[in-house]
């Protein structure tokens, strides 16, 4: 096994101008440094993560915290982190939390001292206790997809990516527009579609829309549920023209009970999602993108940053509209109306032959 003594040998140097060479130092001078370089590339010499972490303080390894890791969104971001982390030297460790009462575990783990050298959230609100424990074992604190004051991360503006969306769908002729979003009393604080819903609800009121309780509905966020949602407000008296889902995984929810009873998308009902992950490409869906995956990685920037002592801040990304082929200019209804009075003449059947 090629040793750090070998490379100080084969370069004529001494073992500490390897370390410095090696820890981007900058009391080398060029033509060593080179010359070290060039015993490193010539003993392919890779020197162990461990030995590094000694001679740096460091562990060279990167606390995660996400929820709901197999959430196409989540993904993303964990991407965009991954990328920037791995590129940096550093080891990514996900720590999943899939129930609310693992979070607090999750943070005890990464606060023992000189187990990670810094820590990302995705998405969750940290209670104060749990930002006061990381704080004490001096681990850098970037949040992902959460604004808190005093604590450096990204996010984005998620009531005006719901007042664009609903703007979108006013633009196109639409009054009667439905919101399906996430249940809003979830036990992990979540409360990105409350904001998304709020944007809704004052974009409609600002164009002299009225805000109707039965076309707003939410649930746990899942594509089962949403489906199942919009087919209620499928089944109204007067059903909604469009649908803005808080997500474009329920959307695609939306879509599908759309299908189910023979409205067409976007002839008789619009349906707009929020995101821009993959399925959205696939099935056309129009949507409020975000940048997640640029988001994790400039999330692992800004941490990165921290880590070399350099101060960070708090960041917002933009929102934009993609216009694909889900929504439209509001239709007659007509195919609708036939969808209801198929189905009302199917149930007279019924009753008339049992």
């Amino acid at each position: 096994m090629t040793t750090i003594a070998r490379v100080a040998a084969l370069a004529g140097v001494g073992v500490g101008t390897v370390s410095r060479v090696l820890n981007d130092s900058g009391a080398v001078s060029p033509g060593t440094r080179r010359r070290v370089q060039e015993a490193i590339d010539a003993l392919d010499y890779e020197p162990s993560a461990a030995a590094r972490a000694l001679s740096t303080g460091r562990t060279l390894a990167v606390g995660i915290v996400a929820p709901f890791a197999t959430r196409p969104s989540v993904i993303e971001r964990l991407r965009g982190a991954a990328q920037r982390i791995s590129a940096a030297g550093y080891q990514l460790v996900l720590l999943d939390v899939d129930r609310p009462e693992h979070l607090a575990g999750a943070v005890r783990s990464v606060a023992v001292k000189g187990r990670f050298d810094g820590l990302l959230v995705i998405s969750l609100p940290l209670p104060e206790s749990a930002v006061a424990r990381v704080r004490s074992a001096r681990i850098p604190l970037v949040l992902i997809d959460r604004h808190e004051p005093g604590l450096a991360g990204v996010h984005i503006d998620d009531e005006g990516g719901g007042r664009l969306a609903a703007e979108h769908l006013l633009g196109l002729g639409h009054e009667r527009i439905a919101f399906l979003g996430d249940d809003e009393s979830n036990p992990y604080g979540f409360d990105s579609s409350a904001r998304r819903r709020a944007g809704y609800e004052a974009a409609l009121r600002d164009a002299g829309v009225e805000v109707r309780p039965e076309l707003v509905v939410t649930g746990p966020h899942g594509r089962s549920v949403a489906r199942a949602l919009a087919a209620q407000l499928l089944a109204l008296p007067h059903p909604p023209t469009a649908i803005f889902a808080a997500s474009d995984d329920q959307a695609v929810g939306a879509i599908d009970a759309a299908k189910a009873v023979g409205v067409d998308v976007p002839g008789d009902l619009s349906v707009i999602g929020f995101d821009d992950i993959e399925i959205a490409r696939y099935v056309g869906l129009t949507t409020v993108a975000q940048p997640l995956e640029a988001s994790g990685r400039r999330a692992a920037e800004l941490l990165l940053a921290e880590i070399e002592g350099r101060p960070a801040a708090a960041e917002e990304l933009q929102c934009d509209l993609v216009v694909r082929e889900t929504t439209a200019v509001r239709g007659s209804g007509m195919m609708r109306e036939s969808v209801r009075q198929r189905e009302g003449e199917s149930a007279m059947r019924g009753s008339v032959y049992g």
